[in-house]
């Protein structure tokens, strides 16, 4: 029969040590009742006694030790391992980025920091707004928008305006409608700001902002591309959906763009530790390469 009370070994372990189940209870805090019952399921769940009970304090069974010291090593090297881990996440550089960014922009270039800084440990945290800055523990995040945050230092990384977009049944559409009326008739889809972007890029092309009374705020990001190719809508978009405008899947609706529009790296915490200074001095060079790299992910190709 398969083993599966990994779960009392804990508890055996404590009794082990105490040769106590009372003294086990007080360390765990749990009832000697608790305690008994897990010791007892367990020898139960093993075939074999693991204590002999008829002396004043526990002892240990031959097949007991035998047990009792494989546990040990093994529930030891769990803790390291718990020890490393944990520690390894501490001093990891955190960075808050949004799923869109993260995947289309970021990832495809973090090979060249790893190369340029050795021994660096990183970890991306999935945020959608400023507001996730609150209960996420980031040491850096990059958000699009305006750089309208009066709560942090913010700093412009990459500008790319933004256009109205859709996928081509909708582009149809706008193009009978005219773009000053779509915008009023069709879905306008919102990010996790509601409808900020809209009401920017409406100021912009100098449009009264007078939406349908249908809506859809769709917070992450990629959802929100997949959203607008599976016709829910009509999108603010960049260069960063390069790809799906290349095949056809979306279609830019107008050259109105909002040009003050693009991806702000937020400061969490000033003055910046070492390492945060080094993913912001790597962020920013990595906007100084070509305009085709910069822009366009790296895996579109002519």
């Amino acid at each position: 029969m398969k083993f599966r009370s990994y779960d009392s070994l804990k508890i055996f372990d404590a009794v082990a040590k105490k040769q106590s189940m009372t003294a086990a209870a007080n360390d765990l805090n749990l009832s000697k009742g608790s305690i008994s019952y897990q010791i007892n399921k367990l020898e139960e769940n093993l075939g074999f006694a693991l204590f002999e009970r008829n002396k004043a304090r526990l002892q240990l069974t031959e097949n007991g030790r035998r047990i009792w010291n494989v546990s040990l090593n093994a529930l030891q090297q769990i803790d390291q391992e718990i020890e490393d881990i944990r520690g390894s996440h501490s001093n990891a550089l955190c960075i808050g980025a949004l799923t869109y960014f993260s995947s289309r922009w970021l990832s495809p270039r973090l090979m060249d920091f790893f190369e340029k800084n050795a021994g660096a440990s990183l970890r991306i945290e999935p945020i959608n707004s400023i507001a996730d800055l609150k209960t996420k523990d980031v040491d850096l995040a990059i958000l699009w928008g305006v750089g309208e945050w009066k709560e942090y230092e913010s700093r412009l990384l990459l500008r790319l305006p933004s256009v109205p977009t859709a996928n081509t049944k909708i582009a149809k559409e706008v193009e009978s409608l005219g773009i000053e009326a779509a915008v009023r008739q069709l879905p306008l889809l919102g990010d996790s700001s509601g409808d900020t972007g809209w009401r920017a890029w409406h100021r912009a092309a100098g449009l009264p902002y007078l939406p349908s009374k249908s809506s859809l705020v769709i917070p992450d990001s990629n959802s929100r591309v997949q959203a607008v190719i599976d016709g829910q809508g009509i999108a603010l978009w960049d260069d960063l959906v390069a790809s799906e405008i290349k095949s056809g899947q979306l279609v830019e609706l107008t050259d109105r763009k909002l040009d003050t529009s693009g991806y702000y790296l937020v400061f969490t915490k000033v003055p910046h530790a070492a390492q945060v200074q080094a993913m912001i001095d790597w962020l920013l060079a990595q906007t100084q390469v070509s305009s085709t790299n910069l822009i366009w992910p790296l895996w579109v190709t002519e």
